[in-house]
C-alpha cells in the first residue's frame, strides 16, 4: 500500500501538464481535455495513454531545447 501512495505523490508532483498545456493551446478547459483522454484510453484499449506519454515526451524535449537564457554565460 505504501508503493502506491508514493507512486501517486510522485505522478502528482512531477507531473507532466500535458493536458493544461494543450488546453491552453487549444483554447479549452483542462478538465475536457482530461476526461478526452480517458474516454479515448478505455476506446482504443490503451492507446490513448500511449499519445498522452508521446505528448509528454516531446513537450520535455520542446522544453529542453526552447529554454530561454537570461544572459550569454548560461551556456
Amino acid at each position: 500500500m505504501q508503493f502506491i501512495r508514493n507512486l501517486r505523490h510522485y505522478f502528482e508532483k512531477n507531473g507532466f501538464y500535458v493536458c493544461s498545456r494543450l488546453a491552453d493551446r487549444l483554447g479549452m478547459r483542462a478538465r475536457t481535455v482530461r476526461l478526452s483522454f480517458i474516454y479515448v484510453t478505455f476506446a482504443t484499449f490503451g492507446a490513448g495513454f500511449a499519445l498522452y506519454l508521446i505528448l509528454a515526451f516531446w513537450l520535455k524535449v520542446k522544453d529542453l531545447v526552447y529554454t530561454k537564457r537570461t544572459s550569454v554565460f548560461d551556456l
